[in-house]
């Protein structure tokens, strides 16, 4: 086979929360990985921890990875189902003498680590099970005494070449001899790890950094057991701006948070691309066919990724502009209809006012959430007026009279679009002796109640002749009554 196609690689979350933003990074450079080789990307439950791991949760990480366009290629597999095997496996090792059992008590390890730690500062198993004779272990057993199953750390050194950070060696006698099999006979992490991976065949383990210090020890695993050892890669830590961990401190830090604030799945996609590696060169806009094709982890970083929302909401803007204006209207409509600016009956013959909606707004906001907010004139007349721009632009001497005769201006306009509009205005601003500005500005406010918004002309066009024709007529109103 070719080495190309034999690439195999997952990503493993957890179910006990959604998709953060590192474990969605790491999701994305495996199925990059994948698709750059021809190889297959495949997803993993990691649901052992069956008080902590919750089903609502795994659907909504398959949700999110959906939504960023991580397709994975087999059935996603749950770790839970395979309890049975870990544990046979770990029979295997305590047979072939790499694994013993341990009696200690919870208790008793505790209160060793505790003097430990304030005598030396750390702790590892004394190993006193280990040598216990078989007597004394079948004592133990007569007496229906629990046990763990722990591993047998080789003297010697692990070494092994990460596919980011280059050559690591440790010292194995840095090493505890840590639990395989947890005195209720459930297994922990280290071992269902190894067993799961070797048995879906993964090539390649791309991880955090955090995984790192695991490395050595699940090496020493596949060792014990004669398997191939995979390619591993441990992806940097991705840091706040205060170059702490990423956490809640920080904002938003799942996916799901931020498909609500509406970011696009290509934006998030492309920038957590950049989190850690880049082409070598200073593109940042890519398409997700671009970034396939020169992604390689030899490019990498060792070094800590700082999140940087800013750069991510830039680039949502940037990805939001050069939609069309069809390809946005169908989000659009949902995120309107989702915060109430327009029903089921607005569409479909709402559909042209929709997209000079989008086609005024798009240049103006970054994020999807922002046509809601920036542009709810659209949709709704202004209840209330910004009040620096009335300062700024309604109390000044004539502006009453000057948007009266705009009133009756406006009614005579036979092609209502954006040219016969600012012929109109601007020809009345010449009858009046006063700049175009004494009359759009104060006609702005008028049509939506802020003093910033898209050109006055386009946006006439746009909301109509009666939404324009009520509007000015209510804000001459409110100006008669002031």
């Amino acid at each position: 086979m070719n080495e190309a196609l034999s690439v195999r690689v997952r990503f493993a979350p957890s179910p006990t929360g959604y998709l953060h933003v590192g474990g969605a990074r790491t999701a994305l450079f495996n199925f990059l990985f994948a698709r750059h080789h021809g190889g297959k990307f495949l997803l993993r439950i990691e649901d052992t921890d069956l008080e902590r791991s919750d089903a609502e949760m795994t659907e909504a990480i398959f949700r999110s990875l959906r939504w960023l366009g991580l397709d994975w290629d087999e059935e996603p597999v749950s770790q839970s189902s395979y309890t049975d095997r870990h544990r046979d496996i770990c029979r295997i090792l305590h047979e072939k003498g790499s694994a013993y059992r341990c009696f200690c008590s919870p208790e008793e390890l505790r209160e060793k680590r505790e003097k430990s730690q304030k005598e030396t500062g750390e702790y590892r198993y004394d190993r006193r099970c280990l040598g216990l004779s078989e007597s004394a272990v079948q004592d133990r057993l007569d007496r229906g005494m629990f046990y763990a199953i722990r591993f047998r750390v080789p003297e010697g050194e692990t070494t092994f070449d990460d596919a980011v950070r280059g050559t690591v060696t440790v010292q194995n006698k840095e090493l505890d001899d840590f639990i395989l099999l947890r005195s209720d006979d459930t297994p922990v992490y280290q071992m269902a790890v190894v067993v799961d991976d070797h048995d879906m065949g993964i090539t390649h383990v791309i991880r955090g950094d955090d995984h790192l210090s695991n490395t050595p020890k699940q090496i020493l695993i596949y060792q014990a057991l004669n398997w191939k050892v995979p390619v591993f890669a441990h992806l940097p830590m991705i840091l706040g701006p205060d170059k702490k961990r990423l956490s809640k401190r920080h904002g938003a830090t799942s996916v799901e948070e931020y498909k609500k604030a509406g970011y696009l799945p290509r934006a998030m996609v492309n920038y957590l691309s950049l989190l850690g590696w880049s082409l070598g060169d200073d593109r940042e806009i890519m398409s997700i066919t671009e970034i396939i094709e020169g992604f390689s982890l030899n490019r990498v970083s060792k070094n800590p990724a700082v999140w940087d929302e800013t750069k991510l909401t830039w680039m949502n803007g940037q990805y939001i502009y050069g939609m069309s204006d069809d390809e946005l209207a169908g989000p659009v409509v949902e995120l309107l209809k989702t915060v109430g600016l327009i029903n089921e009956s607005f569409m479909p013959s709402g559909q042209d006012y929709i997209r000079g909606f989008v086609r005024l707004m798009k240049e103006r906001v970054k994020t999807l959430g922002d046509f809601a907010e920036k542009g709810r004139y659209f949709f709704r007349d202004p209840d209330a007026y910004e009040e620096n721009a009335i300062e700024k632009h309604w109390r000044k001497e004539g502006v009453e009279e000057r948007l009266k005769h705009l009133e009756t201006e406006l009614h005579t306009v036979d092609s209502w679009n954006a040219e016969g509009l600012e012929q109109t205005i601007r020809g009345l601003a010449e009858k009046l002796g006063v700049g175009a500005g004494k009359l759009i500005h104060p006609l702005r406010l008028a049509l939506t109640g802020v003093g910033a918004s898209p050109g006055i002309f386009e946006l006439m066009e746009v909301l109509g002749r009666e939404r324009v024709m009520r509007r000015l007529h209510k804000a001459i109103d409110y100006l008669c009554h002031d």
